[in-house]
């Protein structure tokens, strides 16, 4: 039991990490599955992969609820309006990955869920945001601020969040490329993805809960909760690195990053 805390914890640091900074947790986490497999029923590693994403979700609550809630700050009438446009453009913006994701997700994580489309899709994004980079180098953004976000780029947004379906691609990284492409500056691209999580993750995690029933066992619920306070704590301290490093710089790192890291995925099981 002891050993299983060791690598929960382990796994939440991963997915409160890779969860925002735009290089696919997923792509991390079938690599971590490989060693840090824990002594569980396979569905409950299968749903406890889904709801630590909670402890991550809850960290942009926290870090953004000025933004996201509607009222008390000292908002005005117009302040509580334009929060609430905001949250109509990030449920237009979840409303394409949300009913395919449904629909398909089953079907998806069948015919996607390997090392091939994870180490392919980790390569291919990483050199789309290098491209998009070079692209944007003497551009000057044309939407600075969240509220000059059109109803229209939101809804592109969520098509590009459509993307992250694919395992591999990165839910933030699809979107923040989505962003960059439309035209957002970097740090309204990246507050936008972590705002878009929020429905989305809380209503994946909700499914795979329903799915799994309330049953847990003592040592269970331990690990849930162990994991999703470290992906909390951990994902705190990396959407402030992220908002902070993209004041400076761009996102090419992390494209260079990503395609470093899909060659590692194939090397490994190919020779293994």
């Amino acid at each position: 039991m002891h050993l299983d805390i060791i690598k929960t914890i382990i796994i939440g640091i991963i997915e409160g990490i890779t969860e925002w900074l735009p290089i696919s947790s997923t792509g991390h986490m079938i690599i971590a599955e490989e060693f840090l497999k824990l002594n569980v029923s396979s569905e409950f590693w299968e749903m406890f992969l889904v709801v630590i994403q909670l402890g991550a979700i809850l960290a942009v609550v926290c870090l953004f609820f000025k933004n996201l809630f509607p009222w008390g700050f000292n908002k005005t009438k117009e302040d509580t309006r334009m929060t609430f446009n905001l949250w109509l453009k990030i449920l237009i913006a979840c409303i394409p990955a949300g009913i395919i994701g449904i629909i398909f997700n089953d079907k998806i994580d069948e015919l996607f869920y390997n090392y091939w489309t994870v180490a392919i899709a980790l390569i291919f994004y990483g050199i789309l945001f290098i491209i998009i980079e070079n692209i944007n180098k003497n551009k000057t953004p044309i939407v600075k601020s969240e509220d000059k976000i059109t109803y229209k780029q939101a809804l592109f947004i969520g098509i590009f969040q459509l993307l992250a379906l694919i395992p591999g691609t990165s839910r933030s990284g699809a979107t923040i490329l989505g962003g960059l492409i439309l035209g957002l500056d970097r740090s309204v691209a990246a507050s936008y993805t972590f705002y878009l999580a929020v429905p989305i993750m809380f209503g994946a995690s909700f499914l795979k809960i329903i799915k799994f029933g309330f049953l847990f066992t003592r040592p269970e619920l331990l690990i849930l909760i162990i994991g999703m306070l470290t992906a909390f704590i951990v994902s705190i301290l990396a959407i402030k690195f992220l908002l902070k490093y993209i004041k400076r710089n761009n996102f090419k790192i992390f494209g260079y990053y990503r395609i470093i890291l899909g060659i590692v995925v194939l090397a490994y099981f190919l020779l293994t």
